[in-house]
């Protein structure tokens, strides 16, 4: 019987790290900060909800429970990405 090397990483995305700033993703062993400063959509979601995240086509982020989706480029290269927020427009 053969069994996987002990420690192996099995998953392509990962949430490896959440505090009162922001959090961390490892995606196919690349690590990115999203800081609720940049990402206002995380500020006040619950562990789980940030926990749901999916990997979508190799690039594509979505957090199904949230209604967001994120390009992993935008995390690599943020000022590339003007980020707009509903939640704080005036309406």
């Amino acid at each position: 019987m053969t069994s996987s090397t002990l420690g192996a990483s099995t998953s392509a995305l990962e949430v490896t790290n959440i505090d009162r700033f922001g959090f961390w993703l490892l995606i196919e062993n690349q690590e990115y900060f999203l800081p609720y400063a940049d990402f206002p959509w995380f500020r006040n979601a619950t562990i789980d909800q940030i926990l749901s995240v999916q990997l979508l086509h190799g690039n594509h982020l979505h957090w199904p429970v949230l209604d967001v989706d994120l390009c992993i480029e935008s995390l690599a290269q943020p000022e590339a990405f003007p980020l707009i927020s509903s939640a704080n427009s005036v309406g």
